[in-house]
């Protein structure tokens, strides 16, 4: 789907070897105190070898979904019909695979993951739709979709703002898809996540849970990724013209969100503590919590979220923006997945992707982030 200044501190050299090293693959930290976005995120590197590039006669951009398969290996999902296989070393593409719907009409498949034997979970945004392909991409069925969640007139949902975001809870069980922006009929900024859960070892995914997320005035849900004990890193992210992106990191708790399966609309208004919606509320940022967890006029909890970085304070690492943005290490960013976990201080590895629209103004970029969640 659719900062500019270096600090002062930052040598000439090192801004020339970072664009070097950016040319070549993902960049890695020498000085991570020096990468901190926040006292919780630090950027590692970023790489932007796929800007504009093709593969096997496939133009590689327009990625809106990252996973790690079975092998290690890293899936970039394109919102324009196709799959990729990157080197989990490198991320040099390595295979491309063509999807299309069951007619054989182009896909909107914006995000992705993978099943624990390597089923490939990809979501429509078109319908939207949940579909399971296996490993050469052909289609073996799709998930129940809840009615409400539909693009309208089949449900409320707006087009273009549907299923952006899938990831698997670790253990497997369970499936949560995220929606990019608000149901007709439910508050301004307040969206759902849809899960689907798993019974016994090897059964298909039923409908379950659905929970309500407050996303910061003026950006959608962009990517989800599952954390152990029903938490998530959300990715919000919004675009003003003339300004640029804003993309912030979050850290999210189902566990004490009510089920809004059966709730109609979400009003979102008595007991919100959080004060404007933008997310910050009561809190500073520092990841001390917010007030997102209250209970609301409709009786609904919603997920509750705590601040990691607004990626606008990242440092630049010298990287350059094709059009206006606060920091020019930010682009169209839209895709995340986390590569590694169980580092020392409990940090998890970070990947993501901006999707360039296949826009000369836009960027494929991937970057490295390494992510404390208390």
């Amino acid at each position: 789907m659719p900062l500019r200044s270096l600090v002062a501190t930052l040598s000439a050299g090192l801004a020339v070897a970072a664009a070097t090293l950016a040319a070549a693959g993902p960049v890695q930290a020498d000085t991570p105190r020096g990468h901190a976005c926040s006292s919780s995120v630090s950027i590692e590197g970023y790489s932007d070898a796929l800007d504009k590039t093709t593969y096997a006669d496939t133009f590689v951009g327009n990625l809106s979904g990252l996973a790690v398969d079975r092998d290690g290996s890293l899936l970039a999902v394109s919102d324009r019909s196709a799959l990729f296989t990157l080197d989990r070393r490198t991320r040099a593409p390595e295979g491309v695979l063509p999807l299309a719907t069951e007619t054989g009409a182009a896909l909107d498949s914006e995000a992705l993951a993978v099943d624990r034997d390597g089923t490939r979970l990809i979501t429509s945004e078109t319908e939207p739709t949940v579909r399971r392909h296996d490993r050469r991409g052909r289609i073996l069925g799709s998930l129940p979709v809840p009615d409400a969640l539909k693009v309208a007139p089949a449900g409320r949902a707006v087009a273009n703002q549907t299923f952006e975001g899938l990831t698997l809870l670790p253990g497997g069980r369970t499936l949560l898809a995220s929606m990019e922006g608000t149901l007709a009929g439910d508050t301004a900024g307040v969206v759902r996540f849809q899960t689907w859960q798993r019974h016994g070892g090897a059964g298909d995914f039923r409908l379950s849970a659905q929970y309500g997320y407050r996303a910061d005035t003026g950006l959608g849900v962009v990517e989800v990724a599952g954390l152990p004990g029903g938490r998530l890193l959300v990715l919000e992210r919004g675009f003003t013209a003339g300004v640029g992106n804003t993309v912030r990191l979050y850290a999210a708790d189902t566990r004490r969100a009510t089920d809004t399966g059966g709730v109609a609309v979400l009003t979102g208004q008595d007991g919100d503590r959080a004060g404007d919606g933008t997310g910050h509320g009561i809190g500073d940022g520092t990841g001390h919590g917010i007030g997102d967890g209250t209970r609301h006029g409709d009786g609904v909890r919603l997920v509750r979220k705590t601040l990691l970085a607004d990626l606008v304070n990242c440092p630049s690492l010298g990287a350059t923006a094709k059009q206006p943005q606060p920091n020019p290490l930010l682009d169209n960013i839209e895709g995340m997945t986390v590569t590694g976990a169980g580092r020392p201080g409990g940090r998890l590895e970070v990947l993501l992707v901006s999707d360039d629209n296949q826009n000369a103004v836009q960027t494929t970029r991937l970057y490295s982030l390494r992510v404390r969640v208390a």
